[in-house]
């Protein structure tokens, strides 16, 4: 069962957002232990981990997260999700159907990507756990994204279902969390924010709103 607290930072990361001297697993474990809420494993890309070595990184980040107390969801890989009985998944629209998905993995936790208010009510009626919304600005971690929903389109959602667990991705950086949360959001998921940061603590901190 998903809290919308616990989308409050929101880390999404593959071993190719990874290009800094830390180890994909060093940074993992360092934004944990600087309080990210909640982490999707999201492994695509030139380069990305395939077959029993997606399925070894899986598995070690799966451990970290267990340790710090943090739900594990993968990315759109339903059977890898199965098989280490992860805490949820996260599908897009060009993934298996939500139905397909709640049958396979009955007990996770089930978030789904929408960009129109179309997307959000097949997700709510499919009994989604929570929304990813976006891309809020443009962004450069992802090949295939949409365009820009914006801030405003956030808005009005949060009006159409206030008490639905939201978070809101695509572009954005601890300057823009205030806005994005007064917006509506539960929380601010980021890539290459927490990826690149130089200090995590404070970047964490910040996108957690402590600071406003």
């Amino acid at each position: 069962m998903l809290r919308a607290e616990q989308l409050a930072v929101y880390f999404v990361m593959g071993t190719v957002n990874c290009q800094s001297e830390q180890s994909p697993l060093e940074v993992l474990e360092d934004a944990l232990a600087a309080g990210v809420t909640i982490f999707q494993l999201r492994e695509k890309g030139r380069g990305a981990l395939q077959g029993e070595q997606l399925e070894l990184f899986a598995r070690q980040c799966q451990e970290l997260c267990q340790r710090y107390g943090v739900p594990f969801i993968i990315n759109d890989n339903i059977e890898l999700a199965f098989k280490l009985n992860a805490d949820g998944v996260h599908v897009g629209q060009d993934d298996e159907p939500l139905q397909l998905v709640r049958n396979k993995l009955p007990h996770a936790i089930v978030g789904v990507s929408v960009h129109n208010e179309e997307e959000m009510k097949l997700a709510v009626a499919g009994g989604a756990d929570y929304v990813g919304i976006g891309p809020i600005f443009a962004t450069s971690s992802k090949e295939d994204a949409n365009p820009p929903a914006g801030v405003g389109f956030l808005s009005k959602i949060r009006q159409s279902y206030p008490d639905y667990p939201i978070v809101a991705i695509g572009g954005i950086t601890s300057k823009d969390a205030a806005a994005i949360r007064l917006a509506g959001a539960d929380g601010v998921a980021v890539i290459s924010e927490l990826c690149r940061s130089s200090n995590r603590q404070q970047t964490v901190s910040l996108l957690r709103g402590d600071q406003l």
